[in-house]
């Protein structure tokens, strides 16, 4: 079975209308996609491959029985593009409201679905690329010692080298040692690219800044009681 990531992204319709699925059916051969239509929800939910890149376009009607957190909890991360036939401002204020990434009136403009569609899996494969970036950095965060983290815990708040050295009770110079290995194992080039990466991580991790931010206002203990950690 092929890899659904090598595979070109999938168009998923869920719309009853004969003149919308003939309609994307041919824009999804012309710009060489797959196409695939289904009857209802819970079909789409049941078959859905996760690894799927794509975007969903649904008929308003049957939008509002899929609100963000029932796609969410299904795992349906697609971008959402919401059809309407005799379209009010009030079910495009709706779409949107529930997260859509577009409103399209029906019969479907052949000048509008193109755009819309590109764009919207242009959004699903950014998301897709943002949670790889995003596995990828809790799995080289995971590898961290407790002083490491310990260490990168204050980097991101801010503290300089002297300052942590004050709060661990260790030279500065080891802090320069935690400081290189934090770059070599979370493969940041930057602390620029380290706050950014990693900052959201920290966060969730078990703050240690209290524990030791006592020591912070004290003096440098005397050089011959710093310990190397």
């Amino acid at each position: 079975m092929m890899n659904s990531s090598l595979l070109p992204p999938l168009i998923h319709l869920l719309d009853k209308d004969t003149e919308a699925r003939t309609a994307v059916a041919a824009l999804a051969r012309r710009l060489g996609l797959r196409f695939r239509a289904w009857s209802g929800y819970a079909a789409l939910r049941h078959d859905f491959d996760p690894a799927d890149v794509g975007t969903l376009l649904v008929d308003a009607q049957l939008a509002d029985a899929m609100p963000p957190e029932v796609l969410a909890a299904d795992g349906v991360d697609l971008p959402v593009i919401v059809l309407a036939r005799h379209a009010t401002v009030d079910m495009c204020r709706r779409a949107f409201k529930a997260g859509a990434v577009e409103f399209l009136d029906k019969p479907l403009a052949a000048d509008r679905l193109p755009d819309a569609v590109q764009q919207a899996i242009g959004r699903h494969v950014l998301l897709r690329a943002r949670q790889h970036a995003d596995g990828q950095a809790r799995q080289r965060f995971a590898r961290l010692s407790e002083r490491e983290r310990e260490v990168l815990d204050m980097v991101v708040a801010g503290l300089t080298n002297k300052e942590i050295a004050r709060a661990l009770a260790v030279s500065p110079r080891t802090v320069e040692v935690h400081r290189a290995r934090l770059a070599t194992k979370l493969e940041t080039g930057s602390l620029a690219q380290l706050v950014r990466q990693y900052a959201s991580l920290v966060e969730e991790d078990a703050p240690f800044a209290p524990a030791c931010g006592s020591a912070w206002g004290a003096p440098l203990p005397p050089a011959g009681s710093l310990r190397a950690s």
